[in-house]
């Protein structure tokens, strides 16, 4: 990818962008699963501790289904690694090619390359 700002570059992205935020909020509500487990055990008022671990079957049950999700458009593999691994390896290829680019490149001029009103 040599330059971020070539259309053809986008190719793919909605799909990659559908997987991305859907595990960045997997990993959200894993985190809040694990916060409402400490929560529960330090509280010591027995009516919070009820609402606490009804949140906490919430976020399960919202767990299972963002990974029902995910496993059914095949954004993961979580039984079978050979299946995983090329996704994961192409998620790692694409932070390194996103990390070696050249973000504000010298020449930002874009015109000819869309459709544009006359002028």
């Amino acid at each position: 990818m040599q330059d971020y700002l070539d259309p053809r570059n986008a190719e793919g992205m909605p799909d990659l962008a559908d997987s991305t935020f859907a595990l960045d909020f997997l990993i959200s509500v894993k985190n809040g699963i694990r916060n409402y487990g400490f929560a529960i055990t330090e509280t010591t008022d027995p009516e919070l501790r009820r609402v606490m671990a009804k949140q906490l079957e919430r976020a399960i049950d919202l767990h299972g289904e963002i990974s029902d999700l995910m496993i059914k458009n095949k954004w993961i593999h979580p039984y079978h690694f050979e299946d995983q691994f090329p996704i994961d390896l192409k998620g790692v290829e694409t932070a390194v090619q996103i990390a070696q680019m050249t973000l504000f490149p010298n020449d930002t001029d874009r015109r000819g390359m869309f459709a544009t009103p006359n002028e």
